[in-house]
């Protein structure tokens, strides 16, 4: 059976999480861009511009895209043919805590939530999200969420009779109420199914999907299509100033769910879209 080397797996996910943070990602750049040449409006082409100059600078002076520096989110992927998977957790938690210590990135995790709310000063603990596949891979996909999007995020729980209709009208509604907050042109991420808490982890999945990819399913895909379309008609705006271009993607994953309910979920992201995935 494969054995991991977890000395490679962390000094891996140490060096990404730097380069993400402080590196506006090739495929987010890209849309931004695209969305520049279409954008009617001259303030959000204006804040379009900045958005790609922020990136350059960022990068020139290896400093982060933004000052909330997030979560330290990760979905892990265990194969099932692998040896042993038991340092894993200790070793997401130890790169976590020197990137955020060594590339200088703000450390936003507080102990209580509620009545001391002291920060841990190492961004730890990770939120850390396992499942197992077929083979021998190990594969760890990794997010950085910071609070201006992750406050913006909502859960519904539809009734079946809610149908299409609920759930587009749920998605659009969420992007409507969170309006400038969480930095557009945003990514929306939707879960649809399961139940109330696995639609929202759904949800927050479906942002580790490659941006210019669809989902498998024609009609799932052509519903990313068609909110993407309808939610840059919501006139939100780069920085919530108005424009066209409110999002630059709408990525959506699926699951069964129980026949009484239709539960839905939105988790967004900024534009900055912090993220990586490996391969081990």
């Amino acid at each position: 059976m494969k054995e991991i080397d977890f000395n490679q797996v962390e000094e891996s996910i140490y060096d990404n999480i730097g380069k993400s943070l402080v590196i506006l990602a090739e495929e987010v750049e890209e849309l931004i861009k695209s969305a520049r040449k279409e954008e009617s409006n001259p303030l959000a082409k204006e804040i379009l511009q900045d958005i790609l100059k922020n990136g350059q600078v960022a990068k020139e002076l290896n400093r982060p895209l933004c000052q909330d520096t997030g979560l330290a989110v990760f979905f892990v992927e265990i194969g099932k043919d692998l040896s042993s998977i038991g340092e894993i957790e200790a070793t997401i938690n130890r790169a976590v805590k020197r990137a955020y210590q060594d590339f200088y990135l703000r450390k936003s995790v507080v102990k209580d939530p509620v009545f001391d709310r002291q920060n841990t000063g190492d961004n730890l603990p990770a939120i850390i999200h396992y499942s197992f596949i077929d083979g021998d891979k190990l594969r760890i996909s990794f997010s950085a969420k910071g609070g201006g999007s992750e406050n913006m995020s909502r859960l519904a729980m539809l009734k079946p009779s809610d149908g299409l209709a609920g759930v587009k009208r749920f998605v659009i509604e969420t992007v409507k109420i969170a309006g400038g907050n969480p930095c557009p042109p945003i990514i929306v991420g939707v879960g649809v199914g399961g139940n109330f808490e696995t639609c929202a982890l759904l949800a927050k999945q479906s942002l580790s999907r490659e941006l210019s990819d669809s989902h498998p399913e024609e009609k799932w895909a052509n519903l990313e299509d068609e909110l993407l379309k309808e939610i840059n008609l919501l006139g939100v705006g780069p920085q919530g100033l108005g424009g066209d271009t409110s999002a630059l993607a709408v990525k959506i994953e699926k699951g069964p769910c129980h026949i009484a309910s239709l539960p839905v979920a939105v988790n967004i992201q900024c534009h900055s879209h912090r993220h990586f995935t490996l391969e081990f």
